[in-house]
């Protein structure tokens, strides 16, 4: 056994799970997929719970006040937020690995005190206990959050990273599909069984991503900005399947520890100031990119549509709790089904373009809702019906995982993390908000609330023009190559859209040449990192 966790395969590459190249990659991506089934299942499962009669009764607060309502669902976005703030100050020291633990564990401790709440029918007490426990699940699922699509970026191929990071992204939609279907078979259960049984049922995703997670490797570009270079160059051996030595390797570790280098990230700790610079690394801008996408994912809609589905059927279309939740389950299939397609859409039609059909098909599905709630009849609703099953299509295949992969590569490796937990801390602020919002906008803004969709469809139509002129695209880049893509339109002062329309596609030698064309890194760091690369490629012999 290796020091790492990892043994070497008779060919002399590491292995660990037994596994190395693409089955290692295949073994980070269930970390990550599994983690992201437990985020799209927790963010759904309270929208089943917090109508039910049975939840209702143990927890009388939520009973016909929607501002408590709201506050209860979206307590949850409070401690996501928390938790990626812990991230954006902490995720740098604890590492990828450490961060995935925690988060994990803590969501467990979270679900424990929920279900541990022992309701008497008057509230008070076991009600704070179940939102407490709420909150502290929030903070576990923050902390992954922020933390899991980088883990991921960093340890995928150019040429799939984007796949790998739509498909954990997809995975949110079928978690939540899956909460949406133990809901409603719960709802056929003994009293406590209602809501104790969704809830504990997180914990089967956390556990199996704490037992992934023992034998699974940190991030290599993180070893590498803490200077732990034979572990870096082990992992990223066992990540491409090949020898320490392999060439490809030692090109690699090399054009990382130029990254290093040049953005002045030795030691592996960003300060917050570095996120508002400028220059050719183009930190705030990148940072902006990302957060920005995050805060338009949850403008648009979403969890209006995906929280509040059930509520939305019962009170506008006047259907029964039970039709609701089946309708809701339902809708939950077709945004499952839709996510999917990401997975084969993202490489191949680009992140650009995926964005600006979603934001289209988005808008126009909200005109349709709004529309078709105005007259205020019932067979009129059943049109809006129709906008929201056609929205939640559209945003399962676009902005859904979108906005998770690209702050996870737009952003340098100096910045990843913090920048990264910055865009999930935008994330969970606007989520927290429209989620409190939305009951109060549903019983406010008109006949059954279409003034909610009139606003959000306005919304998805202010989002085309800043996707359009502001967002590079990044499919089949290394994330080196992003770096050079900002570099490039700051240096030669032109759109860093068209910057990448005209960089064509580099290998890691030809990175390294741009990035001393650029300005981007001095001769002296890159000596130093050939030397260090070198050093990397001819390791003193193990006993493993």
């Amino acid at each position: 056994m290796g020091h790492w966790g990892h043994k070497d395969d008779a060919n002399g590459a590491p292995t660990y799970w037994g596994a190395s190249g693409s089955k290692l990659q295949n073994l980070v991506t269930a970390v990550a997929t599994t983690d992201f089934l437990l985020f799209g299942y927790d963010q759904g499962v309270m929208s089943g719970i917090v109508s039910a009669p049975a939840f209702q009764h143990d927890f009388p607060e939520v009973k016909g006040d929607s501002t408590y309502e709201g506050f209860v669902v979206s307590i949850y976005a409070v401690g996501c937020f928390l938790g990626a703030a812990f991230i954006l100050t902490f995720g740098d020291y604890l590492g990828r690995r450490r961060s995935i633990f925690l988060g994990a564990t803590v969501m467990i401790i979270g679900v424990i005190i929920q279900v541990a709440a022992v309701p008497d029918g008057s509230g008070g007490g076991s009600t704070a206990q179940f939102i407490i426990g709420r909150c502290i699940t929030g903070i576990g699922n923050g902390i992954n959050t922020s933390t899991v699509p980088t883990y991921q970026a960093e340890c995928s191929q150019s040429h799939n990273r984007g796949k790998l990071i739509c498909i954990e992204g997809g995975n949110v939609a079928i978690g939540t599909l899956i909460a949406y279907w133990i809901d409603y078979g719960c709802t056929y259960g003994p009293h406590a069984f209602v809501w104790r049984f969704p809830i504990a049922f997180q914990c089967v995703f956390a556990i199996v991503v704490l037992g992934l997670m023992t034998q699974l490797p940190e991030s290599p570009r993180w070893l590498l900005s803490k200077d732990r270079n034979e572990e870096a160059s082990t992992v990223l051996a066992a990540l491409h399947g090949a020898r320490r030595d392999d060439p490809e390797v030692q090109t690699q570790v090399a054009v990382i520890v130029d990254a290093i280098r040049a953005s002045g990230h030795e030691g592996g700790v960003t300060s917050i100031s570095d996120l508002f610079t400028g220059g050719p690394t183009q930190h705030f801008r990148r940072l902006l990119l990302g957060a920005s996408s995050q805060m338009m994912q949850q403008l648009s809609g979403c969890n209006a549509v995906i929280y509040y589905f059930p509520i939305l059927f019962q009170t506008s279309i006047g259907t029964t709790h039970n039709l609701a939740l089946l309708l809701g389950g339902i809708n939950m299939i077709v945004y499952s089904i839709f996510a999917t397609t990401s997975w084969f859409a993202v490489e191949r039609i680009g992140r650009r373009k995926l964005y600006l059909i979603g934001t289209v098909g988005q808008c126009l599905s909200m005109v349709l809702t709004f529309g078709a709630l105005v007259p205020g009849t019932e067979a009129a609703a059943k049109g809006a019906a129709v906008g929201l099953f056609t929205y939640i299509a559209f945003f399962g295949a676009t902005w859904l995982p979108l906005p998770w992969l690209y702050p996870a590569e737009i952003n340098p490796l100096k910045t990843r993390a913090k920048a990264n937990a910055m865009s999930t801390v935008s994330n969970w602020l606007w989520n927290f908000f429209i989620v409190m919002i939305t009951p109060v906008l549903l019983s406010n803004t008109g006949q059954s609330g279409w003034g909610t969709y009139l606003f959000f469809a306005i919304l998805n139509a202010i989002f085309f023009p800043i996707i359009y002129f502001l967002y590079p695209e990044t499919a089949g880049r290394t994330l080196e190559e992003i770096d050079i893509i900002f570099a490039k339109g700051y240096s030669e002062k032109m759109s860093y859209v068209k910057a990448a329309e005209e960089l064509p596609p580099l290998s890691a030698v030809e990175v390294r040449e741009k990035a001393r064309e650029y300005a981007f890194m001095d001769e002296e760091a890159t000596v130093e990192a050939l030397e260090k690369a070198d050093a990397i490629s001819s390791p003193t012999p193990r006993s493993d």
